[in-house]
């Protein structure tokens, strides 16, 4: 064979299919470190809920020695000392709180006894408007299965006579005063001994200043990169809370001045009163708003007697919430803390669910703490980097 013959068998012959690039992508964690993470993550949420009792006053009492800590250092400036200072400005405080109470203990006691009675205004007026119109199907329906259930149970109870069976009737105990006022002074001796712990926890943080600040850049060791690093956390931390609490009252106020003269000037009773409880409530994110336009709205309705009133003492309160605390408030936030909105909002519904109004409460601070130490961190700024703008 020529060797012409030879190439030409050799392009006629079937070539095997090349192999492709292989393409090697290396992790950055196994499955062994991701499931002691998650492992690591589901214990500290079982500890944060089982020492709930302990974690809040905690971080309650962090958030106060943020908020008056400027106000201590104004009168350490003064050549007052911090111990001092720290109980003055903790019994002002206190004492403006009792004052104001007090003040308007009788207007909200007022409201709170009108609150019942609206609420039965309210259903009769309901079920009379529904009497005086036609019936729907669903009512016949309803009222249909209610003859037929009638029916049954005279059956039943007939052939149970004829048989011979004793029909058991269960009585419920009756109401025992004792029991409600042993619950509710086991709920009032709880609640002073949480603020008790509060207030002293707030006074030995303002009174010891940055002494837990020096102690913290002092243990993170003698590399003077980690010192600096714990520097800025905390200062981030600091700036972070600060303008976040500046924003808290701010919005608050303007909520509360805002609802107060709406509803004065629609003319309902008590406005000072529910401008206060407007402003306190709306600390409480998205449930502080429909908690004061569902009980406005009820008491209005009592008062002016008119639905139409109702709806607009509701609808009024609904609109300024709605500006004021559910638009320009994450705005502010967002800005201040550097967070995506939806890292907010999740981030809210977990420590809502986790503890409760106290959780609503403080679940932005927290996660503001926890996007300061991410951000600083190399390890962990994957996370801070989610939860940021």
């Amino acid at each position: 064979m020529s060797d012409g013959d030879s190439s030409e068998a050799r392009d006629e012959a079937p070539q095997e299919p090349a192999e492709p690039d292989r393409v090697l992508l290396h992790m950055p964690v196994d499955v062994r470190s991701a499931s002691l993470v998650a492992l690591a993550v589901l214990g500290s949420v079982f500890a944060l809920h089982w020492a709930a009792a302990v974690f809040i006053p905690l971080m309650v009492s962090l958030m106060l020695t943020y908020a008056l800590s400027p106000l201590v250092d104004v009168l350490e400036r003064w050549k007052v000392s911090r111990w001092i200072g720290s109980a003055v400005i903790l019994l002002a405080v206190g004492g403006a709180m009792g004052w104001t109470g007090y003040s308007l203990s009788g207007s909200a006691q007022d409201l709170v006894d009108a609150l019942p009675v609206a609420a039965q205004k309210l259903r009769l007026a309901l079920r009379d408007d529904g009497r005086a119109k036609d019936p729907s199907t669903l009512d016949t329906v309803q009222k249909a299965a209610a003859q037929i259930e009638q029916a049954a149970e005279e059956n039943s109870a007939k052939v149970a006579a004829r048989k011979g069976v004793a029909r058991v009737v269960i009585e419920r105990p009756a109401f025992n005063v004792r029991d409600y006022l042993w619950s509710g002074t086991v709920g009032l001796i709880a609640a002073a001994g949480q603020l008790t712990l509060i207030a002293f926890l707030t006074y030995f943080a303002l009174g010891s200043g940055d002494t837990f600040r020096r102690k913290l850049v002092k243990i993170t060791g003698p590399s003077l990169q980690k010192k600096k690093i714990t520097v800025h956390v905390l200062d981030a931390i600091t700036k972070n809370i600060e303008r976040y609490l500046l924003v808290q009252i701010l919005t608050s106020a303007l909520v509360g001045l805002a609802t107060g003269l709406a509803f004065w000037a629609i003319g309902l009773e008590s406005a000072a009163v529910w401008g206060i409880v407007a402003g306190v409530t709306n600390l409480i994110p998205y449930i502080g708003s429909v908690i004061v336009m569902a009980t406005a709205g009820l008491v209005a309705f009592m008062q002016f007697n008119s639905v139409q009133m109702a709806l607009l003492v509701g609808g009024s309160s609904l609109v300024i919430h709605t500006l004021v605390g559910n638009l320009l408030l994450p705005i502010l936030t967002s800005r201040t803390s550097r967070m995506n909105p939806v890292a907010v909002f999740v981030g809210v519904i977990f420590w809502g669910w986790l503890w409760g109004i106290w959780g609503l409460l403080l679940g932005i601070p927290i996660m503001m703490v926890a996007k300061a130490i991410c951000d600083h961190v190399e390890d962990l700024q994957p996370i801070g980097e989610l939860l940021g703008e």
